[in-house]
């Protein structure tokens, strides 16, 4: 299978929204009013996007904004964030840049994913977490809650650190990729 060999899918198994977003239809979009997708975001089954979590007070929803291009993989537990503050549970708003994949089975519950972010499989994004523009999370690595990771950084491990500096060419290879592989992700053609 080359690069640019097509990704199949069933279209009925996929939902494409006049903006060019494709959510699997078995994927859990819960409060899909408090999510905003930016579009041409390709959203694998089994993804989790709780959008349904209230701050405390009437009315008061938290929104999940997803940039352009997103790729959430397979089995990826998204929520926003929450804490305690004079006694009252909170949630709070989680802001996902453009170009931003994460992987299959990860989990996260990030305040701000930057631009150009990639987040390997398996992985665990601790609350309240910021991601700088052009940052790797290496597969199956834990980020602790209220870690800041830098632009163009790789972390990897459990707990995560610092492992290298990327190129300046992150924020190129990574818009490539995602634009690519939404290029490649096309409805089966249909039996003959």
């Amino acid at each position: 299978m080359t690069m640019d060999s097509p990704i199949y899918y069933a279209k009925s198994e996929f939902i494409e929204t006049d903006t060019g977003n494709k959510v699997s239809r078995r994927a859990v979009i819960a409060g899909p009013q408090n999510i905003i997708l930016g579009g041409k975001t390709i959203i694998s089954h089994g993804a989790i996007i709780r959008g349904d979590l209230r701050r405390t007070g009437p009315g008061h929803a938290v929104v999940i904004s997803l940039g352009r291009y997103c790729l959430i993989g397979e089995g990826c537990v998204m929520r926003p964030p929450y804490k305690t503050y004079r006694g009252a549970f909170n949630y709070y708003p989680m802001k996902i840049g453009d170009h931003v994949h994460i992987g299959a089975g990860s989990v996260v519950e990030a305040a701000t994913i930057g631009n150009h972010v990639e987040i390997g499989k398996n992985c665990v994004i601790g609350k309240f977490t910021i991601i700088k523009d052009c940052a790797k999370i290496a597969d199956d690595t834990i980020i602790p809650s209220n870690t800041v990771i830098p632009a163009l950084s790789i972390f990897s491990g459990s707990p995560g650190r610092f492992v290298e500096d990327l190129p300046e060419s992150t924020q190129e290879m990574v818009e490539a990729h995602t634009k690519q592989y939404y290029t490649r992700f096309q409805s089966q053609p249909t039996d003959r």
